[in-house]
């Protein structure tokens, strides 16, 4: 089934008539052009790249990242290894976009991790597309205006702002090349929205994805403002309006779409939409949802920050899934749990809703962004990160090659397997940008950067430089924490804070948290023998905060002042909660405990589908585009001999499964509610029975058609019990890449759940 792209021609057509066929005079009406200093500051702003370093479990899943596809594509994968943009011949369409996602993603990853294999991968990109700039400043190996196209250096750029915070010596060449790049692109622009808007031949983007991600160049665009105008802040500003005004000529304005009455609750053949297509592409969604609030950077206008929450309601409320990312098998539809949900959609969520916490503070935006990156992005990576799918179902019995695409809107039968690229290879490039950038976020500074907070409570470090609140003349304020937890597995913290100066630290309390149970437990260095336990207590914004000051030294018989130690206050986090049961529409419910969606666990065997395919056409690849050693392959998973798919619950009966104690770990659900997990996790961690804590909940099997060769959606069938109920089997959903999450409700007698 796929969606009328011909609104695409349309689209373009008409933008094309507005403005004209050939050249022509600037095209900007007027200019509200202003500093860098003008723009709209966040509630809590993003550390330079390399100031997180990452722990525990998440530590090693970056590490697995690295070793794997991600880390390796550069080797061998043709959209990266034979990129136009380094000297070779290949790129999958006109839109030029494969290494410049790729770049995007790995940088974060080469310095979040401190992989010197990944930064010498990035640094001889970065040194190509610098030393190959062209002499009117382009950046990219494009020389005519029918083929240079401006959506994929937004890629770029935010590529590069990542490399020159992470690494200084490389600042200056980066910001001159922005520099010469953004005057280019003015000029473009004002040239009948060249590089923008197709004209006559152009062949850069035919479809129109640019004019529906204008906005991706103000994050840069602000960067750079903001840091380095260089006496360029016109130009600067005018480029980001230029883009945004294009877009609009062009039918792609997201202010007109992200509203009650243009907004589709849900999208089928025959529901009428008088807009644009690129508002209903699930991965421009997920991009789109940053629209308003690039704007409001610049304006001011407080309409476009309540706009904002209202992108994230209506998103929420028809389209989001029990994962947490978007339903869209490229196009949404309705909540159904049989249609897909593609890769990177989740990518582009996690961290758009990292980007919309940091300006809007809600709480719960930090628990959707949480949401999507323990649940919807893991499920659909394989354990070891060399395979991906293109699209998961909330409901997968199987993931292997379909026998009909007709569930689905542009997406292809084989969209579910596991493999090198199962559908269009923008998931394969785009993906690994995930991780490493909610690592990259997973810090915060508060209160005008005298503050710090952490708000994606995985396991890592930071070392940054705060400003001081100190009266003793310090401007600046090191300051160090580490964070050592097992979280989302489990649900206890333990902070070691240290800092030259008073600052105010502060941990996120989600809002799935019972505060009246839960607790902290804090050690100041003044009474280091003395601790004691109280309650939790989180701001407007969820916030909780521990005040932190060092230890004074009196002045001594040889000194006349006073210095101040560092010295460190540690803490321990416990947070109470116990399973949830979310009731969704047709007599289902899902099942959440913590952060994590648990979904039935389906035992399946894995089957090497080789070699890979290539999207398009369906035929294996060639040798030269896999990894030479034998690691990129596709894979269909199937149900075990006897596994059970088709049941319905009694989500009254649930039982937390502790594991036995091991030498490695240990596990215990505490009187007060708090999930305690103690040591090393198992790695790979998003593996079935991998995660330490499992559910048993009261099922039984009922008769579950299949229709269009997966599960029928619950709501077009009547739900049939047979045989005995049993105790069901529970996991992370991000763990079972074979799963059933969304499943008819039934009462049941007593079971007997310590099976």
């Amino acid at each position: 089934m796929v969606l009328l792209l011909g609104f695409a021609a349309a689209f373009a057509a008409l933008a094309v008539a507005q403005v004209g066929e050939g050249g022509g005079g600037g095209v900007l009406a007027r200019s509200t052009y202003r500093d860098g200093n003008a723009l709209v500051q966040p509630v809590y702003k993003a550390l330079d790249l390399g100031s997180i370093k990452p722990g525990g479990w998440f530590k090693e899943q970056l590490e697995l990242e690295a070793a794997g596809l991600s880390g390796n594509m550069f080797d061998f994968y043709r959209f990266v290894h034979d990129s136009k943009y380094i000297g070779g011949s290949t790129e999958y369409s006109g839109l030029d976009e494969a290494s410049p996602y790729w770049f995007n993603g790995l940088v974060p990853l080469a310095f979040g991790l401190g992989d010197e294999r990944i930064r010498g991968q990035v640094k001889y990109y970065l040194d190509y597309i610098l030393d190959h700039q062209q002499e009117d400043g382009w950046i990219g190996f494009e020389k005519t205006q029918a083929t240079r196209g401006l959506w994929a250096r937004c890629l770029l750029l935010l590529g590069l702002i990542q490399y020159a915070e992470a690494d200084p010596t490389e600042t200056e060449r980066i910001v001159d090349a922005m520099h010469r790049y953004v005057v280019l692109a003015h000029s473009m622009l004002q040239n009948n929205y060249t590089g923008l808007l197709v004209h006559g031949d152009d062949t850069f983007d035919v479809a129109g994805f640019g004019v529906g991600r204008t906005h991706e160049m103000h994050i840069p665009l602000q960067w750079l403002l903001e840091r380095y105008p260089r006496n360029n802040s016109q130009i600067i500003w005018e480029t980001m309006e230029l883009m945004i005004d294009g877009g609009v000529l062009w039918g792609a304005d997201w202010r007109t779409f992200w509203t009650d009455e243009a907004y589709p609750k849900v999208l089928y053949d025959t529901t009428p939409f008088n807009l644009s297509w690129v508002f209903i592409h699930g991965v421009n969604m997920a991009q789109g949802l940053r629209y308003p609030l690039s704007l409001y950077r610049n304006t001011g206008d407080e309409a476009l920050r309540r706009q904002t929450r209202k992108a994230v309601d209506l998103l929420s409320a028809y389209h989001r899934s029990l994962a947490g990312t978007i339903l869209a098998d490229e196009y949404v539809a309705d909540l159904n749990p049989s249609r897909g949900a593609e890769l990177c959609i989740s990518a582009e969520v996690m961290f758009s809703s990292a980007y919309i916490y940091q300006y809007l503070g809600d709480n719960d935006v930090a628990d959707w962004a949480e949401q999507t990156a323990f649940n919807a992005f893991p499920v659909s990576v394989a354990p070891d990160w060399w395979s991906h799918q293109y699209v998961q179902q909330e409901n997968q019995p199987w993931a292997r090659n379909l026998s009909t695409d007709d569930l689905w809107w542009d997406v292809d039968s084989y969209a579910n397997v596991f493999g090198l690229e199962p559908n269009y290879p923008c998931c394969t490039v785009n993906h690994p940008q995930a991780y490493p950038k909610f690592l990259a976020n997973s810090f915060v500074a508060t209160d005008n950067g005298t503050g710090l907070a952490h708000v994606f409570l995985i396991p890592g470090s930071v070392a940054t430089t705060l400003s001081s609140t100190s009266s003793n003349n310090k401007k600046e304020n090191t300051v160090l924490v580490s964070a050592k937890t097992s979280y989302p597995f489990g649900h206890t913290i333990k902070y070691s804070i240290s800092s030259d100066s008073p600052f105010d630290f502060y941990i996120r309390i989600p809002t799935w948290a019972d505060v009246d149970r839960s607790s902290i437990t804090i050690t100041f260095p003044s009474s280091p023998s003395s601790s004691s336990s109280i309650p939790i207590s989180p701001n407007s914004l969820g916030l909780h905060r521990i005040p932190i000051s060092p230890s004074s030294s009196p002045p001594s018989a040889t000194t006349t002042t006073t210095t101040t130690t560092t010295t460190t206050t540690t803490a321990t986090l416990r947070l109470s909660t116990s399973p949830r049961v979310v009731p969704r529409a047709n007599g289902t419910a899902a099942i959440y405990y913590g952060p994590l969606l648990y979904a039935l666990a389906i035992e399946h065997d894995t089957v090497s589908v080789a070699p890979p395919r290539e999207y398009r056409t369906g035929r294996p690849l060639p040798d030269s585009t896999l990894d030479p050693r034998g690691r990129t392959r596709d894979y269909a998973l199937t149900p075990k001999q006897g596994a059970a798919w088709n049941v319905a619950i009694d989500p009254a009966q649930i039982r937390v499964v502790l594991p036995a104690p091991s030498g490695n770990n240990s596990a215990r659900l505490g009187e007060d509610g708090v999930l305690e997990v103690e040591g090393d996790l198992e790695n790979p961690i998003w593996e079935l029975g991998a995660p330490p804590v499992e559910l048993r909940v009261a099922a039984v099997e009922i008769d579950w058609p299949i229709v269009m060769d997966t599960a029928a959606d619950p709501g077009t069938f009547d739900v049939k019990p047979k045989g005995k109920p049993f105790a069901a089997r529970f996991v992370p959903y991000g763990s079972s890449k074979l799963h059933m999450a969304l499943l008819p409700v039934v009462e049941l007698d007593h079971v007997d759940l310590d099976v």
